[in-house]
Order: C-alpha cells, then sequence, then structure tokens
C-alpha cells in the first residue's frame, strides 16, 4: 500500500476529528465535551486536534456546518407563488429542523444549541448578528421576486423589514423549543409567518449617507482571481448552491463577517444585470467561517424550500478563509471589519472603494466615471 501524502493524512485526521467531535458532541452536548475526550475518541493526540481546529467552538461549527451543507431531501413540487405563501413555507422548513419536545439519542446536535452557550461570548456574537441580517437581506429579495399579497406593497417594494421580523419570530422559536419544551406550536409560528407576509411596514431602501459617500477611485488594474494560470475563477456559491464566475463583469464586494450587512448597498446600487459577488473574510477564519458555512446552509434550505428559482437573489457569496480573492482585489489584509469593493469589466478593476460606503461607491459608479 503507498504511503499517504502529508495532505491526505492531514485530510484523514481532519475527517475523523470532526466524526469523532460530531459523536461526543450528540452524547454529551456542548458544555460537557471536551478537546481530550474528542481526541480520545478520535484515536488522537490533543495536539493533533489543535493542528487541524483552533479549539472546541471551531469544531462545534464545523460540524454543524457539515451536517447542514449535506443534501437535503427533494424540494416540495410547489414551492410559495406569493410572499405569504413563501413566508409560511420557509417557517414549515425551518421549523422541521427543531426539538420541540425531545431530540433523538442518535441525532446530530441542532443549531438552535448556538443560543445558550456558544454565543456567549462578544467575538461570536456579533459576526452572528450580521449572519442574521445576510440572511433578512436575502429572505427580502427573494420575497421581492414574487407577488404580493392583495393591499400591500406592489413588487419592487422594500421587503427587507418584513424578513427581519420573519426571522425574528423564528429565532426566538428556535430558543424557546431548547428552554421551555412543549411550549413552541409550530402551527401557529407558521400562521404569524404568513401573516407577516401580508403586512406593509413602509420599507424602502434610502441610505440617508449616500450623499456623503466619497467617490469610488477610477483605475485600470487587470482582475484575476485564479490565483494561477492552471485554476479556474470559479468558487462555490454558498447560496445558489453552484460555480459562480468571478471573472463575469460586475461588482465584487470584500467584507469582513462584521460588515455583512453592507452587501444591500452592492445589489441595490449595482446596474441590472450586473453580477453582484460578496466575498466573505475574517480575521479568524478557523472559528467564524465554520459559522458563516452553517447559517447560509441553514438559509438555503429555507429558501430551496419555499421559492420559486426565479425569485432568487442574484446575490453570489463565497468564502475567501484564505484571503487569495480579497488580495486579487487589492485587500492585502483582511480582518471582521474589512469594507471594500471593486467594478469589474472585461477582466479588469476599473472603479475600487474602501471602507465605510464602499459597496455604494462601487457599485454606482457611472460607465463614465469607470471609463479610461
Amino acid at each position: 500500500m503507498s504511503r499517504l501524502t502529508r495532505a491526505q493524512a492531514q485530510q484523514r485526521n481532519r475527517a475523523g476529528v470532526l466524526s469523532a467531535a460530531r459523536a461526543e458532541f450528540a452524547a454529551r452536548g456542548y458544555r460537557e465535551t471536551t478537546v481530550d475526550g474528542i481526541a480520545g475518541r478520535a484515536g488522537l493526540t490533543r495536539g493533533a486536534v489543535y493542528s487541524n481546529f483552533p479549539g472546541k467552538r471551531a469544531l462545534y461549527f464545523a460540524v454543524l456546518a457539515d451536517d447542514a451543507e449535506r443534501p437535503a431531501g427533494p424540494p416540495p413540487p410547489a414551492p410559495g407563488r406569493t410572499q405569504r405563501e413563501a413566508l409560511g413555507a420557509y417557517a414549515r422548513a425551518t421549523l422541521t429542523r427543531l426539538p420541540v419536545t425531545t431530540r433523538l439519542p442518535d441525532a446530530a446536535p441542532p443549531a438552535l444549541d448556538l443560543v445558550p452557550d456558544v454565543l456567549d461570548d462578544d467575538r461570536v456574537r456579533r459576526p452572528f448578528a450580521q449572519l442574521l441580517k445576510l440572511q433578512a437581506i436575502l429572505l427580502g429579495l427573494a420575497l421581492e421576486g414574487l407577488r404580493p399579497a392583495p393591499g400591500t406593497p406592489q413588487p419592487g417594494g422594500r421587503r427587507v423589514r418584513v424578513a427581519e421580523a420573519a426571522l425574528t419570530t423564528l429565532q426566538g422559536a428556535s430558543v424557546l423549543a431548547q428552554t421551555s419544551p412543549g411550549f413552541v406550536e409550530p402551527f401557529h409560528i407558521v400562521a404569524t409567518c404568513e401573516h407577516l407576509g401580508g403586512l406593509d411596514l413602509s420599507d424602502s431602501w434610502q441610505p440617508v449617507y449616500a450623499a456623503h459617500v466619497p467617490p469610488p477611485r477610477p483605475t485600470d488594474e487587470p482582475w484575476t482571481p485564479a490565483a494561477s494560470a492552471d485554476e479556474t475563477a470559479t468558487r462555490p456559491d454558498a447560496v445558489h448552491g453552484e460555480l459562480v464566475d468571478l471573472a463575469a463583469d460586475g461588482v465584487v464586494a470584500v467584507l469582513g463577517l462584521h460588515r455583512l450587512a453592507a452587501v444591500e448597498e452592492a445589489v441595490r446600487a449595482a446596474p441590472p444585470g450586473a453580477q453582484v459577488t460578496a466575498v466573505l473574510v475574517s480575521g479568524t477564519p478557523g472559528e467564524l467561517m465554520p459559522l458563516a458555512r452553517l447559517m447560509l446552509a441553514e438559509f438555503r434550505r429555507g429558501l430551496t424550500a419555499a421559492f420559486p428559482r426565479p425569485a432568487w437573489p442574484r446575490l453570489r457569496i463565497v468564502y475567501d478563509e484564505s484571503g487569495e480573492l480579497a488580495a486579487a482585489a487589492g485587500v492585502d489584509a483582511v480582518s471582521d471589519a474589512t469594507e471594500a469593493a471593486v467594478r469589474v469589466v472585461s477582466g479588469r478593476i476599473v472603479a475600487r472603494a474602501e471602507g465605510y460606503g464602499a459597496c455604494l461607491a462601487a457599485a454606482g459608479a457611472s460607465a463614465a466615471a469607470t471609463r479610461r
């Protein structure tokens, strides 16, 4: 038998650690599980565990993310045709994953376990809040692609506030399903979310700071999202579940996990038909990127169950743990506060912006302003 390469051995160890961690978390819960216990179950040393994951919390996120990213069952034959129907279907898809009364002994730990124990840290709470905001933006964009209920805003009206209200309801139900077993009545939650689809919350996108955002800097630089000539300029899209062509014309926003809400600027300000891609980066990718993977995978399951494909938001989302894509966009050092954006035309970066309002500036750059 040929010997494993170092990369193959590391991959095998990582898979073994994840499998052991899944079993330990399912048997003991997050609080009682220890890294030593995971190492023992995996047949590895404590150091081998830490060489693959920064700590127990990172392992927990990775286990949940892997489970959430596994292919779900077939989607319902008829997803929602109206905003009311889609919100009801989204709620049902979310509630079916909650342990309303009991959890099976061998079941994987549910994502709601994030709330009481894992999120009790400011380093996690802030990215968690921004990931919820990103979910609300994506859900709102999907709602805007459907017919409204009678008496509600006409197609094209912003529905992010309604999405936030729905996610607030579902997040509260998630917490209570764990802390107060038997209290949550799923049918009532579904009905509540359906009624939210008929509300007019006078929502609109009018950023008051737009007049104070500096214009983007015109430039003419090559856009090379592929690390080498042998690689393709494609990455998996966390929303659509397919490869996204990063070389396509459009807007590329590089956002740290504390600045995810800024992506709405790029989506709203970009020209019709332009591709909008959010590149997610972090100062601690080993711990926080699995959290991002988890929350976007959970969102995608609800999106698939509740919305017809034509209503899905045009926003593309890719993960950049290594920082390679950020570097290609001219962002050499990344953190959770990173906010930068570039406009790409015909394989060239024609405009760039950094800091607060960068997405708005780059996406809203006119053709005349970017022409050299």
